[in-house]
Formats: C-alpha cells, sequence, structure tokens
C-alpha cells in the first residue's frame, strides 16, 4: 500500500479563544490533486500554513512527506512548492529575473538554473515576456509566473492557497490543465478553493467549515452520498414561491438559479417531484425536474448553508500578502517580507503564529528574505 504524502490527525490550530482549525483529520495520496472547499475565513489557509511548517499546530500530529511537523519544518521547505493567494513575487524585477532569484534562494547552481528557467518559460508560455516587469503583466501572466517559480526545484509536493481568486475563466481552466501534467509527471498537489467548478475537478476533497471538515471523498463520492434529492422547480412568480417551498419540513433548501429554484428535499423522501406536486403551493408550479447533484448542493447538505452566504466571516484573520506569503514578497518559505516585518504570519489579534507578538523569522532590515536566503549555501557553477 502507497505512504500517504500527507497524514494528519486531530489537527488543531487557536489564537487565543478562537479556535481556527478543530480536531482535522487528513490523508492525501501521492500523484493526486486533493481540494480544500469552503468559504473565506473557514480554516483552509491556516491548514495549508500548518502543513508547510509556517505555523505550529496547537494540538494533533502530522507528517508531511515522512518528515513530522514542526520539528522536520525546516527540511521540509525544500522539498515542497507553496503559491499563495495573492502575487508574491517582485514587481520591479522582470520575470527571469525573478526566477533566477527564487533559484538562488533554493542553491540552484547556474548552470541548472539556466536550464531549469529556459524549460519553466517555455512550458508556461512566458518565453516572449522574459525581460518584462512582473508589475506590467496580466493576471493570467502573473499566475503563470508565480507557478513557474513555485515549482522552479521540481517539488514533489506542491501547496496552492486560492489560486485563480482573481483570473478569468479562460485562464483558470489553462491554469487546471498545467496542474493535471504536473502530477502526470509524479507531483501531489493540495489546492484550495472556493469554486465550485474547480472543486469537481480535484480527484479528492474536503469540505470545510469554521474549521471543521463536514465531508471528505471524490466528488463523485460525496455527491452520491448526500443526503438528499434535488429537484428544479419553474413557475410564476418565483420569489414567492420559494419561501412557501423553504418552509416545507423536508426541504433543505431552495435557491433561484435564473427563471428556476433548485430545491433540496430530504432523501427520505423516495420521490420528491410528486411529494412536491402533492403540497399546496401558489402559485402552483409549472414544471418539476430532478437533476443531478451538484457539489454546491453538496456544500449545503453538509454545513446548511450556500457558500457566498458564508463568506468572509474573518475567521483566518488574514492581511498584508496572504498566510505568510510565497516566495520572495512576504516570502512563505521564509516568513518574512521584503520591505518589511511579515504581516501574513499574523494571527487574528495581529499577533504571530506562535503568539510571541514578533515574527518568528524578522528580516535582516536589508529588503530580502532572511531565513532561506541566509541558509542557501553558496551558488555552484554547475
Amino acid at each position: 500500500m502507497t505512504e500517504p504524502v500527507i497524514e494528519a490527525r486531530g489537527l488543531t490550530r487557536r489564537f487565543g479563544e478562537l479556535t481556527a482549525v478543530d480536531a482535522l483529520d487528513l490523508s492525501v495520496a501521492p500523484q493526486t490533486i486533493y481540494g480544500f472547499l469552503g468559504p473565506n475565513g473557514c480554516g483552509k489557509t491556516t491548514t495549508v500554513r500548518m502543513l508547510t511548517g509556517l505555523l505550529t499546530p496547537s494540538a494533533g500530529e502530522v507528517t508531511v512527506l515522512g518528515h513530522a511537523l514542526p520539528r522536520d519544518a525546516e527540511r521540509l521547505k525544500r522539498q515542497i512548492g507553496y503559491m499563495t493567494q495573492r502575487f508574491s513575487l517582485y514587481d520591479d524585477l522582470s520575470v527571469s529575473e525573478n526566477l533566477r532569484f527564487v533559484a538562488e534562494i533554493y542553491g540552484l547552481g547556474r548552470r541548472a538554473a539556466r536550464r531549469r528557467i529556459d524549460a519553466l518559460l517555455a512550458t508556461y508560455a512566458l518565453e516572449p515576456m522574459r525581460h518584462r516587469r512582473a508589475g506590467q503583466m496580466s493576471g493570467g501572466q502573473r499566475q503563470r509566473l508565480a507557478l513557474a517559480a513555485a515549482t522552479l526545484h521540481s517539488p514533489s509536493l506542491l501547496f496552492l492557497d486560492e489560486p485563480t481568486s482573481a483570473v478569468d475563466p479562460e485562464n483558470r481552466r489553462d491554469f487546471w490543465e498545467r496542474l493535471f501534467d504536473l502530477v502526470e509527471g509524479g507531483a501531489t498537489i493540495l489546492v484550495s478553493t472556493h469554486y465550485m467548478d474547480e472543486a469537481e475537478r480535484c480527484h479528492r476533497l474536503a469540505i470545510m467549515e469554521r474549521g471543521h471538515k463536514r465531508a471528505d471523498g471524490s466528488p463523485a463520492e460525496l455527491m452520491a452520498a448526500m443526503g438528499a434529492r434535488v429537484v428544479e422547480v419553474e413557475g410564476r412568480d418565483l420569489r414567492r414561491l420559494k419561501p412557501q417551498i423553504t418552509r416545507l419540513p423536508e426541504v433543505i433548501s431552495a435557491a433561484q438559479l435564473g427563471s428556476r429554484l433548485r430545491v433540496l428535499v430530504r432523501d427520505r423522501v423516495a420521490d420528491p417531484v410528486a411529494w412536491l406536486q402533492a403540497q399546496a403551493l401558489d402559485p402552483s408550479p409549472t414544471r418539476l425536474t430532478q437533476v443531478r447533484p451538484s457539489l454546491e448542493d453538496v456544500f449545503v447538505t453538509s454545513t446548511g448553508r450556500r457558500i457566498e452566504a458564508s463568506a468572509d466571516d474573518g475567521r483566518e484573520g488574514r492581511t498584508g500578502s496572504g498566510p505568510g506569503s510565497s516566495g520572495p514578497k512576504g516570502s512563505g518559505l521564509t516568513g518574512s517580507s521584503p520591505g518589511g516585518s511579515s504581516s501574513g504570519g499574523c494571527g487574528p489579534d495581529g499577533s504571530s503564529p506562535d503568539g510571541s507578538g514578533s515574527s518568528k523569522n524578522d528580516h535582516a532590515g536589508n529588503g530580502k528574505p532572511s531565513t532561506l536566503a541566509s541558509a542557501t549555501p553558496a551558488v555552484r557553477d554547475d
């Protein structure tokens, strides 16, 4: 049996009286894309930061690539890639300068770095803009650059924290195709998202709510086991019809989608269409159709609310460049930002993750990330 790439038991993180992640159990198989689905503030980013060794758990056990955390956190950081929500490279450096900088952090020799950078520029269609400053690139181009930087050292495990939150649908589809290429090449990917269509692309996913894992499985397994049947209702005056349907005891939720209502009925109702037809609704529906469940339906049955209605409850307290951030600006691998102290690694009260009130990895005041950069061996000309 293949050993999991990530194994966590009872993983918990508290910030004072606030429990951001509560007793999370997790197992991620190699060469898969594992997704965290949930609204902002549900604990996705806090979990990613614990799994990357950036944040010490309050309780629980976690092993990543055979490394026990937090004991082996520094060794693990050389073996993983981390792409944060916000673009975290230097805007005033060119594409090739940013990649050379990241190559130095990871101690790649000059020749090896040149070969790897040339390959990545070709893979991610960045060759024509090799000399363009990152700040002058479009959202999709910056996203490709960030992915190139995160995979420059060929990590076997890649963490992506809502990587497509500011990207158009076409670039999102292209980005996911590149992720499957990485998996085909042997990588394992853990990605957090609040997009339902992205979650359906994952081999397996967990649904998160308020620090708890509400469901875990493949998209097909989750939809098959959600405990509800889905009926689409068409008719006149849907705004008047919706509250009547919502009040029915066997209805979990009803939401309007264009000219129809999508109704979730508990699966103990064997024939939800006939059951709804028998209700005294005014006006009467003109058409009722049982349809295939979606992941949003799974989310509603797992948490009791729609994902957009539960967003932005502020449980994770993210600021600055994101959760500890990845790469040079607010580097997730160094825990510091180039122009000042780390803000992404703060708890909800603005304190550091370890509760000490200061960053664990203070920068040296020279405008560069310090921890990994200072630990990097001299660049070899091999």
